[in-house]
C-alpha cells in the first residue's frame, strides 16, 4: 500500500484537527482506546466530545486549542495510505509549518465558512508557502458548512476568492479542487452530503484518492540526477545518487555539472545491478574514469542537455526574518555564502508585486544572488528539485526561495 503525505494547512480556528480525528474514526484507522481517550479528554474538560483530541498529543494543545509541533496521522482507504501531516496554523510557528509542509506531496487547506473567520492573512500566507515548497495540488476543503445552512453562497465565494489568488501565486486551474464540508458532523468527508445536493463534486476524501492516483507527468522530463557523495566499496569507486528525472541507464553517456562527459559503466538499484534506474530512486554509479573533487551537490544530465552552474541566480524568497548577518544559500546538499539584491517586495496576501525594497519578517522579495561559488540550478517550475533552496542568515534559518 502506497502512502501519500498530505500536508494540512490552515488557520488554527478552522478545524484541522477535528477533520483529521473524523477522518480517521470513519475509516477504521485508529483504536478504539485512542477514542476513549479523547472523549475522557473531552468530559474532564467540560466539553462535547471534540474528534481532534485524538490526534493532540499534549496538554498544552487540549488547553490552549492550538497543534503546538507537527503532527502526523495516517488514515488508510481503499488500497491507499494517506499521511497527514498536521501543521502549526499561527504565525509564532511558521518554522515548523515550513519543516513539515517540505515532505508532503500535496496540500489540504482548511478554511471556514462561519461568519466572523472565513479567509484570513493567514490562509493566503499558507497557500503562498506551499506553491514555495513545490506543491502544485492544493485541495481546498470549506469546513462548518453548517454554520451556514449548507448554502452553496458562501462556498461559491470563497472558491472564487481563493482561485484569483492561487492563479496569481503559480497554480494551475487544474491543481485546484474546492470540497464543501462539515469536519465535526462528517458531512462531505468520506461519504458525499445529501445536505448539499448542489455540490456535483466527490467527498474529501474521494478528491484525496483520485489526486493521488494522477499519473506522474514529471517522468518523462530530461535526465536529472542530484549526487550525494562516494561510496565506501574496496578499490571501486561508486557514486551515490538520487533520480529526480528521466531515466539513467548502464552505457549511457552524461555529463557532471560542474565537471565533464562521464560514460555509465555500471549501475545498482538496492545494492543489485540494474540495466536502468528511474525517477525517484536511489541509485549507486560506476563511471568509466575516476571523478576529481568532492562529488555531492553535482547534477548528472544527458550528454546534449546544455545544462550549466552559475553563481548568479534571480529567485522569489520568503524571509522568517530580517537578514543580519551574511546570507548563505543551500541547495542539493551545497552550501554557498551569497550576497543579495533585493529588486522588489512581493505581498504574500495578494500575490502582487510592490515597489518598495525591503526585507520584513514573514514577507517575500523578489531577489538576485551573487553566490560566492558555481551551483548547478534551474528554474523552479522546470524542475522544483533543482529550484527550491533554504536561506540561512549566519547559521540561523531565515527563509526559503524558488529560482525564477
Amino acid at each position: 500500500m502506497g502512502i501519500t503525505r498530505i500536508s494540512l494547512l490552515g488557520h488554527k480556528d478552522h478545524g484541522k484537527s477535528t477533520l483529521i480525528g473524523n477522518l480517521l474514526i470513519a475509516t477504521n484507522s485508529v483504536t478504539e482506546q485512542r477514542i476513549n481517550d479523547a472523549k475522557k479528554t473531552s468530559k474532564k474538560l467540560g466539553r462535547q466530545f471534540e474528534p481532534g483530541y485524538i490526534l493532540d498529543s499534549f496538554v498544552e494543545e487540549r488547553e490552549n486549542e492550538m497543534t503546538i509541533d507537527t503532527t502526523r496521522a495516517q488514515i488508510r482507504y481503499k488500497d491507499s495510505g494517506f499521511e497527514f501531516i498536521d501543521v502549526p496554523g499561527h504565525e509564532e510557528l511558521i518554522k515548523n509549518m515550513i519543516s513539515g509542509a517540505s515532505y508532503a506531496d500535496f496540500a489540504v487547506l482548511i478554511v471556514s465558512a462561519k461568519p466572523g473567520e472565513g479567509i484570513k492573512d493567514q490562509t493566503r500566507r499558507h497557500l503562498f508557502l506551499a506553491r514555495m515548497l513545490g506543491m502544485k495540488k492544493v485541495i481546498i476543503a470549506v469546513n462548518k458548512m453548517d454554520t451556514v445552512g449548507y448554502g452553496e453562497k458562501e462556498f461559491s465565494r470563497i472558491s472564487r476568492e481563493l482561485s484569483v489568488f492561487l492563479v496569481k501565486i503559480g497554480f494551475s486551474g487544474s491543481g485546484m479542487h474546492f470540497v464543501p464540508i462539515s469536519a465535526y458532523l462528517n458531512e462531505n468527508l468520506v461519504k458525499k452530503s445529501g445536505k448539499m445536493r448542489w455540490y456535483k463534486g466527490d467527498s474529501l476524501i474521494e478528491t484525496m484518492y483520485s489526486i493521488a492516483e494522477e499519473p506522474n507527468r514529471s517522468a518523462g522530463k530530461k535526465l536529472r540526477v542530484v549526487l550525494q557523495g562516494r561510496l565506501e566499496d574496496g578499490s571501486i569507486e561508486k557514486i551515490a545518487g538520487k533520480i529526480i528525472s528521466g531515466t539513467l541507464r548502464s552505457n549511457m553517456k552524461v555529463n557532471m555539472v560542474p565537471g565533464s562527459a562521464y560514460v555509465i559503466k555500471e549501475l545498482f538499484v538496492k545494492g543489485k545491478k540494474s540495466g536502468s534506474a528511474r525517477r525517484g530512486e536511489n541509485v549507486a554509479i560506476v563511471f568509466d574514469k575516476k571523478i576529481n573533487g568532492e562529488a555531492r551537490g553535482r547534477i548528472l544530465c544527458g550528454e546534449k542537455d546544455g545544462f550549466k552552474a552559475s553563481n548568479s541566480i534571480n529567485a522569489l524568497v520568503f524571509f522568517t526574518s530580517k537578514l543580519v548577518r551574511k546570507p548563505m544559500i543551500r541547495l542539493n546538499g551545497l552550501e554557498v555564502s551569497a550576497k543579495m539584491k533585493v529588486k522588489n517586495s512581493v505581498s504574500v496576501v495578494t500575490g502582487e508585486a510592490e515597489p518598495k525594497k525591503e526585507i520584513t519578517k514573514l514577507g517575500a522579495a523578489n531577489v538576485e544572488l551573487l553566490l560566492s561559488g558555481k551551483v548547478p540550478s534551474e528554474p523552479f517550475d522546470d524542475t522544483p528539485e533543482l529550484g527550491r533552496f533554504v536561506l540561512y542568515d549566519g547559521n540561523e534559518f531565515a527563509g526559503i526561495g524558488i529560482i525564477n
